[in-house]
């Protein structure tokens, strides 16, 4: 690739009825990382994600992903995992994997049947039956098992116990290839922050730090979460 970012935001502003939401939101993420977007609730993390899946429409300001604008192109080669299930919960889950097969090229079904069954996740369940954990576990199988070039995890560790948790960021770590970048939002910084290679700090709709998640640690000594409590007083 020549020397392309796989995602490029350039000067990025949302508003909501004269309420902004985003401010100049500058950002390149390459390819081959595992990036951190932490915030606490309402800092614009999940506006910002809407955006790069064409949920939203910028204000002003541009985003480019493989030096595309935002469009039928992008999307195939973003795997978006939001924070609430969209999937039809009366439908079984081999259903539910028709269907993506049919839906995405880049779908690997057999990659989905192969972490299910990893999770002890039943391919024959209702998706009504299984609780809320297991519900999302199925979601990250379905947006894992696809061959993107960015995977978008919104709060992927939400109803997922503290037990699991390990295991499905192994999963995540594990499953997408080395030329794709996963961005990960999510205010539980401790869980995620032996996986990440990058963190972004967004607070009041801005950008406030862009780091490699090694340097920054040894800089100021201490864990990614405590760098973030300490500049946010959570």
């Amino acid at each position: 690739m020549n020397n392309m970012e796989l995602l490029e935001i350039k000067d990025l502003n949302k508003s909501f009825d004269n309420k902004k939401i985003l401010k100049d939101i500058n950002l390149t993420i390459s390819n081959g990382k595992i990036v951190g977007l932490l915030g606490k609730n309402g800092a614009g993390k999940t506006t910002l994600i809407k955006l790069i899946n064409d949920l939203l429409t910028p204000t002003s300001g541009e985003i480019l992903i493989n030096g595309n604008k935002i469009g039928v192109e992008t999307k195939k080669v973003v795997s978006y995992l939001p924070e609430r299930t969209y999937l039809n919960k009366q439908m079984k889950v081999s259903e539910i994997i028709e269907v993506f097969t049919d839906f995405y090229e880049n779908f690997d079904e057999k990659k989905a049947k192969k972490l299910l069954k990893d999770l002890d996740l039943d391919i024959n369940q209702q998706l009504t039956k299984m609780s809320k954990g297991m519900q999302e576990k199925v979601q990250l199988v379905l947006v894992m098992s696809r061959k993107a070039d960015l995977y978008i995890l919104d709060e992927p560790l939400g109803g997922v116990d503290p037990a699991t948790r390990d295991y499905v960021l192994d999963t995540i770590l594990s499953n997408f290839n080395e030329a794709a970048s996963v961005i990960i939002s999510t205010h539980l910084i401790s869980d995620i922050e032996r996986i990440l290679d990058e963190v972004v700090f967004i607070d009041k709709g801005k950008i406030v730090l862009q780091s490699d998640a090694d340097k920054l640690r040894n800089k100021e000594k201490s864990s990614i979460d405590e760098i973030f409590r300490r500049m946010f007083k959570c």
